[in-house]
Protein backbone atom coordinates (compact mmCIF):
# COMPACT_ATOMS: atom_id res chain seq x y z
CA UNK A 1 0.00 0.00 0.00
CA UNK A 2 1.41 3.42 -0.99
CA UNK A 3 0.47 6.62 0.79
CA UNK A 4 -0.78 9.19 -1.73
CA UNK A 5 -1.33 12.57 -0.08
CA UNK A 6 -3.19 15.18 -2.09
CA UNK A 7 -0.49 17.70 -1.23
CA UNK A 8 2.71 15.91 -0.18
CA UNK A 9 4.77 17.31 2.67
CA UNK A 10 7.84 19.18 1.46
CA UNK A 11 9.34 20.13 4.82
CA UNK A 12 10.91 18.04 7.55
CA UNK A 13 12.20 19.22 10.91
CA UNK A 14 15.27 18.21 12.83
CA UNK A 15 16.05 18.83 16.48
CA UNK A 16 18.87 17.68 18.75
CA UNK A 17 20.37 18.54 22.12
CA UNK A 18 23.77 20.08 22.56
CA UNK A 19 26.20 17.18 22.92
CA UNK A 20 29.44 16.46 24.73
CA UNK A 21 30.82 12.95 24.14
CA UNK A 22 33.83 11.06 25.44
CA UNK A 23 35.51 9.33 28.34
CA UNK A 24 35.61 11.70 31.32
CA UNK A 25 33.05 14.13 29.90
CA UNK A 26 31.08 14.00 33.18
CA UNK A 27 33.91 15.82 34.96
CA UNK A 28 33.07 19.01 33.04
CA UNK A 29 29.45 19.25 34.23
CA UNK A 30 30.23 22.13 36.59
CA UNK A 31 31.46 24.20 33.68
CA UNK A 32 28.56 23.12 31.45
CA UNK A 33 25.89 24.04 34.00
CA UNK A 34 27.65 27.30 34.77
CA UNK A 35 27.36 28.19 31.09
CA UNK A 36 23.61 27.66 31.45
CA UNK A 37 23.50 30.07 34.39
CA UNK A 38 22.54 27.36 36.89
CA UNK A 39 23.19 27.95 40.59
CA UNK A 40 20.94 25.30 42.11
CA UNK A 41 20.05 22.03 40.38
CA UNK A 42 18.05 18.87 40.97
CA UNK A 43 19.96 15.65 40.25
CA UNK A 44 17.58 12.81 39.30
CA UNK A 45 18.79 9.20 39.45
CA UNK A 46 17.70 5.72 40.56
CA UNK A 47 18.82 3.48 43.46
CA UNK A 48 20.94 1.19 41.29
CA UNK A 49 22.86 4.01 39.68
CA UNK A 50 23.12 5.80 43.02
CA UNK A 51 24.79 2.68 44.44
CA UNK A 52 27.62 3.06 41.91
CA UNK A 53 28.55 6.38 43.48
CA UNK A 54 28.43 8.30 40.19
CA UNK A 55 25.51 10.63 41.11
CA UNK A 56 27.12 11.49 44.46
CA UNK A 57 30.42 12.16 42.68
CA UNK A 58 28.66 14.45 40.22
CA UNK A 59 26.74 16.26 42.97
CA UNK A 60 29.95 16.81 44.94
CA UNK A 61 31.72 18.17 41.87
CA UNK A 62 28.85 20.57 41.25
CA UNK A 63 28.97 21.78 44.85
CA UNK A 64 32.72 22.33 44.47
CA UNK A 65 31.96 24.44 41.40
CA UNK A 66 29.57 26.60 43.42
CA UNK A 67 26.37 24.95 42.18
CA UNK A 68 23.98 23.63 44.81
CA UNK A 69 22.78 20.08 44.11
CA UNK A 70 19.75 18.31 45.57
CA UNK A 71 19.61 14.57 44.77
CA UNK A 72 16.44 12.56 44.10
CA UNK A 73 17.54 8.90 43.93
CA UNK A 74 14.20 7.08 43.82
CA UNK A 75 13.47 6.96 40.08
CA UNK A 76 11.83 3.66 39.23
CA UNK A 77 13.30 1.36 36.58
CA UNK A 78 10.49 1.36 33.98
CA UNK A 79 8.62 4.39 35.43
CA UNK A 80 4.96 4.24 36.40
CA UNK A 81 2.51 7.09 36.77
CA UNK A 82 2.85 6.69 40.55
CA UNK A 83 6.65 6.81 40.50
CA UNK A 84 6.63 9.93 38.33
CA UNK A 85 4.09 11.58 40.63
CA UNK A 86 6.43 10.89 43.57
CA UNK A 87 9.35 12.51 41.75
CA UNK A 88 7.23 15.48 40.68
CA UNK A 89 6.07 16.03 44.26
CA UNK A 90 9.72 15.98 45.40
CA UNK A 91 10.69 18.50 42.74
CA UNK A 92 7.85 20.82 43.66
CA UNK A 93 8.63 20.61 47.38
CA UNK A 94 12.40 21.11 47.04
CA UNK A 95 12.36 23.72 44.30
CA UNK A 96 12.81 26.12 42.73
CA UNK A 97 15.75 24.97 40.63
CA UNK A 98 17.66 26.58 37.80
CA UNK A 99 18.24 23.31 35.95
CA UNK A 100 17.76 19.55 36.21
CA UNK A 101 20.47 16.92 35.77
CA UNK A 102 19.44 13.35 34.96
CA UNK A 103 22.05 10.68 35.75
CA UNK A 104 21.02 7.17 34.73
CA UNK A 105 19.31 5.19 32.03
CA UNK A 106 16.17 6.09 30.15
CA UNK A 107 14.08 5.62 33.29
CA UNK A 108 15.94 8.35 35.18
CA UNK A 109 16.07 10.66 32.17
CA UNK A 110 12.34 10.20 31.52
CA UNK A 111 11.62 10.81 35.22
CA UNK A 112 13.60 14.04 34.98
CA UNK A 113 11.60 15.07 31.91
CA UNK A 114 8.33 14.58 33.81
CA UNK A 115 9.64 16.53 36.80
CA UNK A 116 10.79 19.31 34.51
CA UNK A 117 7.41 19.48 32.80
CA UNK A 118 5.30 19.47 35.97
CA UNK A 119 7.46 21.87 37.98
CA UNK A 120 7.25 24.51 35.24
CA UNK A 121 3.70 23.98 33.99
CA UNK A 122 0.35 23.70 35.74
CA UNK A 123 -1.75 20.56 35.93
CA UNK A 124 -1.19 16.90 36.67
CA UNK A 125 0.70 14.14 34.91
CA UNK A 126 -2.27 12.61 33.08
CA UNK A 127 -3.11 16.00 31.57
CA UNK A 128 0.02 15.66 29.40
CA UNK A 129 0.05 11.90 28.68
CA UNK A 130 -0.66 11.08 25.03
CA UNK A 131 -4.29 10.60 24.05
CA UNK A 132 -6.31 8.39 24.29
CA UNK A 133 -4.65 7.24 27.53
CA UNK A 134 -4.33 10.83 28.81
CA UNK A 135 -5.45 14.27 27.71
CA UNK A 136 -2.49 15.04 25.44
CA UNK A 137 -2.10 18.65 26.60
CA UNK A 138 0.93 20.55 25.31
CA UNK A 139 3.05 22.53 27.80
CA UNK A 140 2.19 26.20 27.75
CA UNK A 141 5.38 27.46 29.39
CA UNK A 142 9.10 26.89 28.74
CA UNK A 143 10.87 24.18 30.74
CA UNK A 144 14.13 24.43 32.69
CA UNK A 145 17.43 23.44 31.08
CA UNK A 146 17.75 19.65 31.36
CA UNK A 147 21.19 18.03 31.18
CA UNK A 148 21.06 14.29 30.54
CA UNK A 149 23.98 12.08 31.59
CA UNK A 150 23.18 8.54 30.38
CA UNK A 151 24.69 5.57 32.23
CA UNK A 152 23.18 2.95 29.94
CA UNK A 153 23.47 2.56 26.20
CA UNK A 154 20.13 2.17 24.50
CA UNK A 155 17.20 4.40 25.17
CA UNK A 156 18.46 7.51 23.40
CA UNK A 157 16.31 9.47 25.84
CA UNK A 158 19.10 12.05 26.10
CA UNK A 159 18.29 12.97 22.48
CA UNK A 160 14.53 12.70 22.32
CA UNK A 161 11.29 14.51 23.08
CA UNK A 162 9.63 11.47 24.68
CA UNK A 163 8.92 10.49 28.28
CA UNK A 164 7.74 6.87 28.61
CA UNK A 165 5.66 5.58 31.52
CA UNK A 166 3.47 2.69 32.61
CA UNK A 167 -0.09 3.72 33.50
CA UNK A 168 -0.73 0.93 35.96
CA UNK A 169 -4.52 1.24 36.19
CA UNK A 170 -4.85 0.81 32.41
CA UNK A 171 -2.15 -1.89 32.10
CA UNK A 172 -0.49 0.01 29.30
CA UNK A 173 2.76 1.79 28.63
CA UNK A 174 2.45 5.13 26.90
CA UNK A 175 4.25 8.45 26.86
CA UNK A 176 4.36 12.20 26.81
CA UNK A 177 5.67 13.72 23.61
CA UNK A 178 6.56 17.35 23.02
CA UNK A 179 9.57 19.18 21.62
CA UNK A 180 10.07 21.03 24.92
CA UNK A 181 10.87 17.76 26.69
CA UNK A 182 14.06 17.26 24.68
CA UNK A 183 17.13 17.70 26.92
CA UNK A 184 19.04 20.92 26.45
CA UNK A 185 22.39 19.18 26.66
CA UNK A 186 23.57 15.56 26.64
CA UNK A 187 26.81 14.55 28.33
CA UNK A 188 27.65 11.04 27.10
CA UNK A 189 30.55 9.52 29.02
CA UNK A 190 31.20 5.86 28.05
CA UNK A 191 33.07 5.28 31.33
CA UNK A 192 29.71 5.46 33.12
CA UNK A 193 28.42 2.45 31.16
CA UNK A 194 31.18 0.00 32.04
CA UNK A 195 29.33 -1.17 35.17
CA UNK A 196 26.15 -1.87 33.20
CA UNK A 197 25.35 -5.60 33.65
CA UNK A 198 25.21 -7.94 30.66
CA UNK A 199 21.42 -8.38 30.81
CA UNK A 200 20.86 -4.63 30.82
CA UNK A 201 23.39 -4.16 28.02
CA UNK A 202 21.58 -6.77 25.93
CA UNK A 203 18.08 -5.35 26.43
CA UNK A 204 19.10 -1.74 25.97
CA UNK A 205 21.21 -2.65 22.95
CA UNK A 206 18.16 -4.13 21.24
CA UNK A 207 16.46 -0.79 21.86
CA UNK A 208 19.30 0.89 19.93
CA UNK A 209 18.83 -1.50 17.03
CA UNK A 210 15.07 -1.03 16.91
CA UNK A 211 15.36 2.75 17.17
CA UNK A 212 17.64 2.74 14.15
CA UNK A 213 15.61 0.19 12.19
CA UNK A 214 12.21 1.71 12.86
CA UNK A 215 13.46 5.20 12.05
CA UNK A 216 15.08 3.93 8.85
CA UNK A 217 11.94 2.08 7.71
CA UNK A 218 9.41 4.70 8.85
CA UNK A 219 7.06 6.39 6.44
CA UNK A 220 8.94 8.96 4.36
CA UNK A 221 8.20 12.51 5.43
CA UNK A 222 6.92 13.15 1.89
CA UNK A 223 4.15 10.57 2.39
CA UNK A 224 2.27 12.82 4.80
CA UNK A 225 -0.14 15.59 3.94
CA UNK A 226 1.52 18.99 3.99
CA UNK A 227 1.24 20.61 7.42
CA UNK A 228 1.39 24.16 8.65
CA UNK A 229 4.20 25.09 11.02
CA UNK A 230 2.02 24.83 14.11
CA UNK A 231 0.83 21.31 13.13
CA UNK A 232 4.25 19.71 12.78
CA UNK A 233 5.23 17.12 15.38
CA UNK A 234 8.70 15.81 16.36
CA UNK A 235 8.09 12.45 14.62
CA UNK A 236 8.06 13.61 11.00
CA UNK A 237 8.93 10.37 9.16
CA UNK A 238 12.07 9.05 7.50
CA UNK A 239 14.23 11.83 6.11
CA UNK A 240 17.80 12.20 4.83
CA UNK A 241 19.29 13.48 8.10
CA UNK A 242 17.67 10.84 10.31
CA UNK A 243 18.65 8.15 7.77
CA UNK A 244 22.31 9.11 8.13
CA UNK A 245 22.26 8.72 11.92
CA UNK A 246 20.35 5.44 11.75
CA UNK A 247 22.68 3.85 9.20
CA UNK A 248 25.75 4.76 11.25
CA UNK A 249 24.15 3.42 14.42
CA UNK A 250 23.56 0.07 12.72
CA UNK A 251 27.14 -0.11 11.46
CA UNK A 252 28.52 0.58 14.93
CA UNK A 253 26.27 -2.03 16.53
CA UNK A 254 27.33 -4.72 14.06
CA UNK A 255 30.83 -4.67 15.53
CA UNK A 256 30.32 -3.55 19.15
CA UNK A 257 27.12 -5.07 20.52
CA UNK A 258 28.10 -8.67 21.17
CA UNK A 259 31.49 -7.61 22.53
CA UNK A 260 29.97 -5.16 25.01
CA UNK A 261 27.56 -7.82 26.30
CA UNK A 262 30.25 -10.47 26.73
CA UNK A 263 33.12 -8.20 27.82
CA UNK A 264 31.59 -5.32 29.74
CA UNK A 265 34.96 -3.77 30.63
CA UNK A 266 35.90 -3.30 26.97
CA UNK A 267 35.86 0.49 26.85
CA UNK A 268 36.25 0.61 23.07
CA UNK A 269 33.09 -1.49 22.60
CA UNK A 270 31.28 0.53 25.26
CA UNK A 271 32.28 3.74 23.47
CA UNK A 272 30.95 2.47 20.14
CA UNK A 273 27.70 1.39 21.78
CA UNK A 274 27.32 4.77 23.50
CA UNK A 275 27.88 6.46 20.17
CA UNK A 276 25.38 4.14 18.47
CA UNK A 277 22.77 4.88 21.14
CA UNK A 278 23.28 8.61 20.67
CA UNK A 279 23.17 8.37 16.88
CA UNK A 280 20.04 6.21 16.93
CA UNK A 281 18.41 8.71 19.28
CA UNK A 282 19.25 11.55 16.94
CA UNK A 283 17.61 9.55 14.15
CA UNK A 284 14.41 8.23 15.71
CA UNK A 285 13.94 11.35 17.83
CA UNK A 286 13.04 13.06 14.56
CA UNK A 287 11.84 10.37 12.16
CA UNK A 288 9.95 8.33 14.75
CA UNK A 289 9.45 4.67 15.60
CA UNK A 290 6.56 2.41 14.74
CA UNK A 291 5.24 -1.15 15.16
CA UNK A 292 7.81 -2.81 17.47
CA UNK A 293 7.59 0.10 19.90
CA UNK A 294 3.80 0.20 19.71
CA UNK A 295 3.72 -3.51 20.57
CA UNK A 296 6.25 -3.08 23.36
CA UNK A 297 4.03 -0.86 25.48
CA UNK A 298 1.29 -3.42 26.18
CA UNK A 299 3.87 -6.23 26.39
CA UNK A 300 5.59 -4.40 29.23
CA UNK A 301 2.35 -3.19 30.76
CA UNK A 302 0.74 -6.65 30.79
CA UNK A 303 3.80 -8.82 31.45
CA UNK A 304 2.95 -11.97 33.44
CA UNK A 305 3.92 -11.41 37.05
CA UNK A 306 6.22 -14.44 37.22
CA UNK A 307 8.67 -13.10 34.61
CA UNK A 308 11.72 -11.20 35.78
CA UNK A 309 14.90 -10.79 33.70
CA UNK A 310 18.45 -11.27 34.91
CA UNK A 311 20.41 -8.21 36.07
CA UNK A 312 17.34 -6.02 36.73
CA UNK A 313 16.18 -5.02 40.24
CA UNK A 314 12.85 -6.39 41.38
CA UNK A 315 10.25 -3.61 41.77
CA UNK A 316 8.87 -3.26 45.29
CA UNK A 317 6.13 -0.71 44.61
CA UNK A 318 4.03 -2.58 42.04
CA UNK A 319 3.55 -6.34 41.86
CA UNK A 320 0.65 -6.29 39.38
CA UNK A 321 2.79 -7.52 36.48
CA UNK A 322 6.27 -8.76 35.72
CA UNK A 323 9.16 -6.72 34.40
CA UNK A 324 9.94 -6.90 30.69
CA UNK A 325 12.56 -4.19 30.09
CA UNK A 326 11.65 -1.76 27.35
CA UNK A 327 14.37 -2.82 24.89
CA UNK A 328 13.52 -6.48 25.38
CA UNK A 329 9.81 -5.78 24.88
CA UNK A 330 10.54 -3.89 21.67
CA UNK A 331 12.75 -6.64 20.26
CA UNK A 332 10.35 -9.53 20.87
CA UNK A 333 8.09 -8.57 17.97
CA UNK A 334 10.68 -6.86 15.77
CA UNK A 335 11.45 -9.83 13.47
CA UNK A 336 7.77 -10.33 12.64
CA UNK A 337 7.13 -6.59 12.40
CA UNK A 338 9.88 -6.09 9.82
CA UNK A 339 8.61 -9.08 7.87
CA UNK A 340 5.28 -7.21 7.69
CA UNK A 341 6.82 -3.85 6.67
CA UNK A 342 9.21 -5.35 4.09
CA UNK A 343 6.97 -4.68 1.09
CA UNK A 344 6.88 -0.94 1.82
CA UNK A 345 10.63 -0.53 1.20
CA UNK A 346 12.41 -3.79 0.30
CA UNK A 347 15.69 -2.07 -0.46
CA UNK A 348 15.89 -0.48 3.00
CA UNK A 349 15.16 -3.74 4.80
CA UNK A 350 17.83 -5.56 2.79
CA UNK A 351 20.37 -2.78 3.36
CA UNK A 352 19.64 -2.76 7.09
CA UNK A 353 20.24 -6.52 7.27
CA UNK A 354 23.58 -6.10 5.54
CA UNK A 355 24.62 -3.17 7.76
CA UNK A 356 23.94 -5.27 10.86
CA UNK A 357 25.53 -8.45 9.49
CA UNK A 358 28.00 -7.49 6.76
CA UNK A 359 29.63 -10.92 6.60
CA UNK A 360 26.66 -13.19 7.34
CA UNK A 361 25.20 -15.81 5.06
CA UNK A 362 21.69 -14.40 4.72
CA UNK A 363 18.52 -16.26 3.63
CA UNK A 364 17.77 -16.29 -0.08
CA UNK A 365 14.33 -14.72 0.45
CA UNK A 366 14.93 -10.96 0.85
CA UNK A 367 11.93 -10.54 3.17
CA UNK A 368 13.48 -13.00 5.64
CA UNK A 369 16.93 -11.43 5.80
CA UNK A 370 16.31 -8.73 8.41
CA UNK A 371 14.14 -11.01 10.63
CA UNK A 372 16.90 -13.65 10.49
CA UNK A 373 19.63 -11.17 11.41
CA UNK A 374 17.62 -9.86 14.34
CA UNK A 375 16.84 -13.35 15.64
CA UNK A 376 20.52 -14.27 15.44
CA UNK A 377 21.56 -11.18 17.40
CA UNK A 378 18.84 -11.78 20.02
CA UNK A 379 19.99 -15.38 20.50
CA UNK A 380 23.63 -14.34 20.82
CA UNK A 381 22.97 -11.75 23.56
CA UNK A 382 20.51 -13.84 25.57
CA UNK A 383 17.14 -12.27 24.77
CA UNK A 384 14.11 -14.60 25.31
CA UNK A 385 13.03 -16.64 22.29
CA UNK A 386 9.64 -14.98 21.99
CA UNK A 387 6.58 -13.81 23.88
CA UNK A 388 5.95 -17.32 25.19
CA UNK A 389 9.24 -17.34 27.08
CA UNK A 390 8.22 -14.23 29.03
CA UNK A 391 4.89 -15.83 29.93
CA UNK A 392 2.37 -14.89 27.23
CA UNK A 393 0.30 -17.36 25.22
CA UNK A 394 -2.33 -17.21 22.48
CA UNK A 395 -5.04 -16.34 25.00
CA UNK A 396 -3.29 -13.03 25.73
CA UNK A 397 -3.17 -11.80 22.15
CA UNK A 398 -6.50 -9.96 22.11
CA UNK A 399 -5.48 -7.83 25.09
CA UNK A 400 -2.09 -7.14 23.55
CA UNK A 401 -3.69 -6.12 20.26
CA UNK A 402 -5.99 -3.73 22.11
CA UNK A 403 -3.01 -2.17 23.88
CA UNK A 404 -1.05 -1.79 20.65
CA UNK A 405 -3.94 -0.14 18.84
CA UNK A 406 -3.94 2.58 21.52
CA UNK A 407 -0.49 3.64 20.31
CA UNK A 408 -1.73 5.52 17.28
CA UNK A 409 0.99 8.16 17.55
CA UNK A 410 3.51 5.39 16.83
CA UNK A 411 1.46 3.36 14.38
CA UNK A 412 0.97 6.49 12.27
CA UNK A 413 4.71 6.34 11.53
CA UNK A 414 4.56 2.78 10.15
CA UNK A 415 5.28 2.49 6.42
CA UNK A 416 2.09 0.45 5.92
CA UNK A 417 -1.34 0.99 7.39
CA UNK A 418 -1.71 -1.25 10.42
CA UNK A 419 -5.03 -2.92 11.22
CA UNK A 420 -5.93 -5.04 14.24
CA UNK A 421 -5.58 -8.24 12.20
CA UNK A 422 -2.07 -7.21 11.18
CA UNK A 423 -1.05 -6.67 14.79
CA UNK A 424 -2.59 -10.00 15.77
CA UNK A 425 -0.56 -11.79 13.09
CA UNK A 426 2.67 -10.09 14.15
CA UNK A 427 2.08 -10.98 17.81
CA UNK A 428 1.16 -14.57 16.95
CA UNK A 429 4.35 -14.97 14.88
CA UNK A 430 6.28 -13.59 17.86
CA UNK A 431 5.19 -16.20 20.40
CA UNK A 432 8.13 -18.38 19.35
CA UNK A 433 10.89 -16.83 17.24
CA UNK A 434 13.20 -19.85 17.20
Amino acid sequence: MTFAPARPESVFTYGAPGLKFGAGARHELGHDLGQLGARRVLVVTDPGVAATGAPAEIAAALEAAGIGAVVFDRSRVEPTDASLDEAIAFGRAEGPFDAIVAVGGGSSIDTAKAVNLLTTNEGELMDYVNAPVGSGRAPALPLLPLVAVPTTTGTGSESTTICVLDVVSQHVKTGISHARLRPTFAVVDPELTVSQPAGVTAASGLDILCHALESYTARPFTSYEHKSADQRVPYCGANPIADMWSEKAMSLMSSAFRTAVRHGDDLAARTEMAMAATFAGLGFGNAGVHIPHANAYPIAGQAPVEFHPADYPRPTDDQSHGLVPHGMAVSLTAPAAFRFTFEASPERHVRAARLLAPDADLPDAPAEQLPAVLASIMKDVGIPSGLAEVGFDASDLDDLVEGTMKQQRLLATAPREVAEDDVATILDQSLELW
